[in-house]
């Protein structure tokens, strides 16, 4: 009997060898992107960061040795900008190679507010007057502490720290920072020369190039200092809101689950 497009076809008998070998085949191929926990510390995205640690150490090396002889500052800022400049291609190692990892994330983020910790200290020693100190050190606690904090309250919510999830709740100065890349930018890349530009004044002879470095750091990098500082205020104060608000979340499903 012919068939039509409405009438059923005589039912044919499956045959289920090619299924077996599809699902053989998904599973082998599901096992060759298994991966080891040692293969997460051999990322590249991870050696980038280990490069930035050891630049970062041979930087504040360097460093300490220039407050006594003057001579090695060059070598040391050098290391210290390379360190710098590395946050950018360990992130683009991640992407590239598909190897983002939340060790990475804590990686990157550990050497970075340690590197910059490590230049407060030095400029510490370097500026005689207190008020300076002083100021220096309430820098070095504001930003290990809001950005501490940022990172707490974004595992919190199960988002990255940069996300726009993990900001949703924040405040409108940290949501834009981490939004808008220009800004973002401007405000890390103004603020670590302008403590690079500080360092390196010290040491640097007096000639026409100096003024132009002091028009750089005074009219260029310190407004962004200042502002990432002031993203540094409503980040601690926004992370600690959602935490907050994450503790009287669980309180109160706690209550429910009494009654």
């Amino acid at each position: 009997m012919p068939t039509t497009r409405r009438s059923k076809s005589p039912a044919k008998k499956a045959n289920p060898s090619p299924a077996r070998k599809v699902t053989k085949s998904t599973t082998e191929g599901a096992k060759k992107e298994t991966r080891t926990t040692g293969d997460v510390f051999l990322y590249v995205p991870q050696l980038v960061g280990y490069s930035r640690v050891i630049s970062t150490l041979l930087s504040m090396y360097y460093m300490t040795l220039s407050l006594t002889t003057g001579s090695h500052y060059i070598l040391a800022i050098n290391l210290y900008l390379f360190s710098f400049i590395g946050d950018l291609f360990d992130g683009m190692a991640a992407r590239k190679f598909n190897q983002s990892s939340k060790f990475g994330g804590v990686l990157d983020m550990v050497t970075d507010r340690c590197t910059t910790a490590g230049m407060l200290v030095v400029l510490t020693w370097i500026f005689n007057e207190p008020s300076t100190k002083l100021l220096f050190l309430f820098l070095f606690f504001l930003d290990i502490s809001s950005h501490w904090m940022q990172m707490t309250s974004s595992l919190m919510l199960g988002s990255h720290h940069k996300s726009r999830e993990g900001n949703s709740k924040k405040f409108i100065l940290v949501r834009l920072f981490y939004e808008s890349y220009p800004f973002f930018g401007y405000c890390c890349v103004g603020a670590e020369l302008t403590y690079v530009l500080l360092y390196v004044l010290n040491y640097m002879p007096s000639s026409p190039l100096t003024s132009y470095v002091e028009i750089a750091l005074w009219y260029v990098c310190v407004p962004a200092c200042v502002l990432k500082n002031f993203v540094n205020v409503a980040q601690l104060g926004s992370a600690s809101w959602v935490i907050a608000e994450e503790d009287v979340r669980a309180f109160n499903e706690e209550q429910k689950k009494k009654l």
